[in-house]
């Protein structure tokens, strides 16, 4: 019901790898369709270039018959359908990778054959974490609720120390033993100089925009500004608390992600 969903509800991001199986299908596909079966009012796949995470650092490879790139699921429903999802179907399928659940309030969910008359509204203001559901950790997932979700927006041409910004970013991210970061690449949009940039007009350019998102702790997010705030010269960085839920990988090969 359109109408329903709008207001406050949770976001579910699952990060994952695309080559995940489960067990022979990758996981993301999975949960796409158990999401759609439980009737879930819909998922986004998001596919990065670059990440790092307990399987160390991640590339895409033009070479590789099994691509190895971070890949995020999202889904936005109410409080109790997210719950049950997450300890029922997700449980089941989720071996590995991160879970956050952030606040998402709906300001407009429109089925196109049946748009919902409606006022934009901004939601009003709420102490973080209040309207998320409570997870009991069970089996290899560790609840922890001083989460942050940092995002740094910047141009893919930004260089830092001779190397690109985003590289150099995940990098630190490592260095410091943070759990994990992964990039994602945009096709298009504009920054501080009002510039567009189109992926279509501009196939050889790397100007175009990038999106880190970096998951950890409050205290160790707090480790990583400083860094950040001496190599981004010019981007945006945003925040949201997070709840986390980690599954420690489960495969013979793997290694447990930081804490």
């Amino acid at each position: 019901d359109a109408a329903s969903l709008q207001g406050e509800q949770v976001l579910l991001r699952a990060y994952l790898r695309t080559a995940d199986r489960a067990p022979h299908t990758p996981t993301h596909e999975r949960l796409v369709k158990a999401a759609r079966q439980q009737g879930l009012s819909g998922a986004t796949v998001l596919r990065g270039i670059l990440g790092s995470g307990s399987h160390g650092v991640i590339k895409h490879s033009a070479w590789s018959l099994l691509e190895h790139v971070p890949v995020i699921v999202e889904i936005v429903d109410a409080s109790e359908r997210i719950l049950k999802f997450v300890e029922g179907s997700l449980a089941q399928l989720m071996q590995n990778g991160m879970l956050t659940l952030e606040r998402a309030n709906v300001m407009l969910y429109r089925h196109g054959k049946h748009p919902q008359p409606t006022s934009l509204q901004l939601g009003g203001p709420l102490k973080p974490l209040s309207t998320l559901p409570r997870i009991k950790e069970n089996g290899p997932m560790k609840v922890n609720e001083n989460g942050v979700l940092l995002r740094v927006f910047i141009g893919e041409s930004d260089r830092f120390e001779n190397k690109p910004l985003y590289e150099a970013i995940v990098g630190k991210v490592r260095e410091l033993g943070l759990a994990g970061a992964t990039v994602l690449r945009g096709t298009e949009g504009f920054g501080a100089h009002s510039v567009v940039h189109r992926a279509s007009l501009l196939e050889m350019s790397t100007d175009l925009p990038i999106v880190i998102e970096i998951v950890d702790t409050e205290a160790q997010i707090t480790r990583l500004l400083p860094s950040l705030e001496g190599m981004v010269r010019e981007g945006m960085i945003t925040m949201e608390y997070v709840v986390i839920l980690l599954y420690r990988d489960q495969s013979p090969a793997g290694s447990a992600a930081p804490s």
